[in-house]
């Protein structure tokens, strides 16, 4: 009742238009975040040593996917940069004793087109502009200031369109092409942006 006594009612048809408008909105919303998910961005948390200690474990990031959806929408391949961190799909893991298919996250040493030469505990980089070949490890800034790990392995790779060759930082415990080979631009996810956790170590990438 209101101060003069007189009686309030809420009608039916009010009733239900604020339900409707209730449920309208959480579907929305729910909708929204379903689209930024898939297209925009998405929070992971590191699980593993592979990438340390660039990451460690735990670690939660920002992976942007706006690049990848764009080059879906054009049919054109998305190709990250050389040094860049991406979250991928990978299949056939089984055969090293792990769940055959993962997301994983590593960093972007060749590129389509690349030699890529593993000897001597250093990768080697053959390409148009360095028919020499190059360090990426040297050359890229990713190990400023840093100790540059041991490479192991010994083999040559020569990558065709669209292929990536993938590494992790801490290359003496790390799963990556080194052991299943290249990756194709079509099953990358997005590439790391921000490190949100732990809160000292916020850092964009």
């Amino acid at each position: 009742m209101d101060n003069n006594g007189s009686e309030i009612r809420v009608s039916k048809g009010s009733a239900w238009r604020d339900f409707f408008s209730t449920v309208l909105i959480l579907v929305a919303a729910l909708l929204v975040a379903l689209f930024m998910i898939t297209f925009v961005f998405r929070s992971y948390q590191v699980d593993g040593p592979s990438m340390e200690t660039t990451l460690m474990n735990n670690d939660k990031l920002i992976i942007w996917k706006v690049p990848r959806t764009w080059a879906y929408i054009t049919g054109h391949p998305y190709i990250p940069k050389r040094g860049d961190i991406i979250v991928f799909n990978e299949s056939g893991l089984a055969r090293f004793g792990q769940q055959n298919e993962k997301q994983l996250i590593k960093r972007v040493i060749g590129l389509p087109g690349d030699t890529v030469v593993v000897a001597n505990g250093v990768y080697t980089i053959y390409d148009k502009k360095h028919p020499q070949g190059f360090d990426p490890d040297k050359t890229l800034p990713y190990f400023k200031n840093r100790t540059i790990p041991y490479t192991s392995g010994n083999l040559t790779v020569k990558l065709g369109p669209n292929q990536l060759f993938v590494s992790g930082d801490n290359r003496p415990d790390s799963l990556d092409s080194r052991d299943f080979g290249p990756i194709n631009a079509s099953q990358i996810v997005g590439q790391l942006v921000l490190r949100v956790y732990p809160i000292n170590k916020v850092s964009t990438f």
